[in-house]
């Protein structure tokens, strides 16, 4: 199964920053401690993957090109990011600000 399919049950949405497609994928299905964005495709690229979900020190790690990007935009798509993972999870997390 390719990651970016409809039917991967850990595959929580999909967002846009108006140029590129991102998807959010959870690490599980039952309490996730982690989760990826990336960019669908024939080769996936790793946008970043926010860890320590279920302990609350958050730490995300970026992809090679993407740690380049503004601080602004990175703040936007980690936002952007946690309410799409959130969207399906029961679950609420006051805290969406990774050290990282």
């Amino acid at each position: 199964m390719k990651i970016a399919e409809p039917s991967d049950p850990l595959l929580r949405g999909r967002f846009t920053d108006g140029r590129n497609e991102f998807c959010v994928r959870a690490s599980s299905i039952d309490a996730p401690d982690s989760f990826q964005v990336f960019v669908p495709g024939e080769r996936v690229d790793i946008v970043m993957i926010v860890s320590g979900i279920n302990t609350g020190y958050l730490h995300a790690t970026w992809g090679e090109v993407w740690r380049t990007y503004s601080p602004e935009w990175k703040v936007w798509l980690e936002d952007t990011a946690f309410k799409v993972f959130y969207k399906v999870t029961t679950r609420p997390w006051d805290s969406r600000y990774c050290d990282g």
